[in-house]
């Protein structure tokens, strides 16, 4: 298994893997964020530009303004392959070895987070599956250590229909829409608001499982394309399954335009590899995309103008950026956590009090040198997900471009759901809810 590290002080960074020379000695008071990554496997095409922007938007943080509230950031990395019991030794192995308690886990895999949620709780570690894993954590009554936020999967299975159905001029029955998923925990966490929405909107639903690693998709667009024949196809991938079933979709003339992606199906990985086939193709966005954001003009000068950073062929790519988004939310939550503790190294429990106190607001963004780049944040002690939103965003063969509002939930129907799911895992586990009024 690969542990990289990242000693992240003024003078520079180095990795312990990778051929870099070893990174100087850490200063006393240093941040510890620890970093479940994926640079190796069948997912390291889509895993390696997140690491690179979560990695350098904070080692920028450090070279630009001597850390975080003069605080200097230590990051180590364990690379877990996407494979569930590699994330959990992976954990284990990171959760002691930083200069302070471990800020925050992003374990970026619906696998590993499900089988990390318990073993953090009783270490009082925090976990933030931002755009990913349970859903139904967002109730911080019951998983006061794990943040959904910007949104989660069955929000944005709700938005795709808001979506869908305004282009079919307000309403969706008679029609019929199929799923295309990774089969994993991942790929059926929107199957049951799907399956909800279907009742209430009058279409028609089916399932299409794929295996790991997606490759083999013929069969399943045969029968989409010319038996099924849905009015639109929505699609949970991960990695080579994405543009595999692009190509497949475009192999039996399946449109575009109406084929929609999740924001894990969204990226320029996902649409390259599969050439012109991947025009017009569409998929959920929840934060800004290219590299034309004051603080990618930052991490150039700070980072590569310094022979420093991780990955500079990836910057501004969408999941580079995701990287950078999840980068915000940990610094952000540390500097909140700062305010009221103090301008030092923080305990796991005191940044616990900033995720369950963060606030990153329009003009936050903007102070950080992303103006737009994403909804304001505000998170509460129940609310975990912060009531996101999502964009759509359609790729024209060369770029990705925002082609609809931002998409609200309909949180009044998703809340009481996140609540009785939530109430059920208590129930099964044994776990007192919090009280938050």
């Amino acid at each position: 298994m690969n542990l990289r590290k990242l000693g992240l002080v003024a003078l520079g960074a180095a990795l312990l893997v990778g051929g870099i020379s070893a990174p100087p000695a850490l200063a006393a008071e240093t941040q510890y964020f620890p970093s479940l990554v994926y640079r190796t496997g069948p997912y390291a095409p889509n895993g390696v530009p997140f690491a690179n922007g979560y990695s350098d938007y904070l080692l920028m943080l450090n070279e630009r303004d001597g850390g975080i509230n003069g605080v200097k950031v230590e990051v180590q990395e364990c690379d877990t392959a996407y494979n569930n019991d590699r994330g959990v030794e992976c954990y284990e192995r990171l959760k002691g070895s930083g200069q302070s308690e471990p800020t925050l886990f992003n374990p970026l895999s619906t696998g590993i987070t499900y089988a990390l949620i318990e073993r953090a709780r009783a270490d009082g570690n925090n976990i933030v599956s931002g755009g990913y894993g349970r859903a139904d954590a967002s109730d911080g009554r019951v998983f006061p250590h794990v943040f959904t936020l910007p949104i989660t999967y069955w929000a944005g299975a709700d938005s795709m229909i808001q979506y869908v159905r305004a282009q079919e001029g307000g309403s969706l029955k008679g029609k019929k829409i199929a799923l295309v998923y990774h089969d994993s925990a991942y790929g059926k966490e929107p199957i049951a608001t799907l399956e909800r929405l279907a009742g209430e909107e009058g279409y028609t639903f089916s399932k299409f499982p794929v295996a790991h690693p997606g490759l083999e998709q013929k069969a399943t667009w045969l029968q989409i394309g010319r038996q099924l024949r849905p009015d639109w196809v929505f699609m949970w991938g991960w990695g080579v399954m994405n543009s595999t079933a692009i190509k497949e979709a475009a192999s039996v003339g399946f449109p575009m335009e109406k084929f929609v992606g999740i924001w894990w199906s969204a990226s320029e990985a996902d649409v390259i590899p599969a050439g012109d086939s991947a025009n017009g193709y569409k998929a959920l966005g929840f934060h800004g995309v290219g590299a034309g954001f004051p603080v990618h003009a930052d991490i150039t000068k700070h980072l590569y103008g310094k022979g420093m950073g991780a990955g500079k062929e990836t910057v501004g790519d969408v999941l580079y950026n995701r990287g950078m988004f999840n980068a915000v939310v940990a610094s952000e939550a540390v500097r909140i956590a700062q305010g009221k503790f103090g301008k030092r190294a923080l305990t796991s429990k005191e940044v616990n009090w900033g995720l369950n106190n963060l606030e990153i607001s329009n003009a936050r963004w903007a102070e950080l040198g992303m103006p737009d780049f994403a909804r304001g944040i505000k998170i509460s002690c129940a609310d975990h997900e912060g009531a996101g939103s999502s964009y759509v965003q359609q790729w024209d063969g060369k770029t990705w471009s925002k082609v609809s509002d931002w998409i609200a939930p309909n949180n009044s129907a998703l809340r009481p759901a996140y609540e009785s799911s939530a109430a059920q895992y208590a129930k099964e586990n044994n776990i007192a809810m919090r009280d938050c009024k």
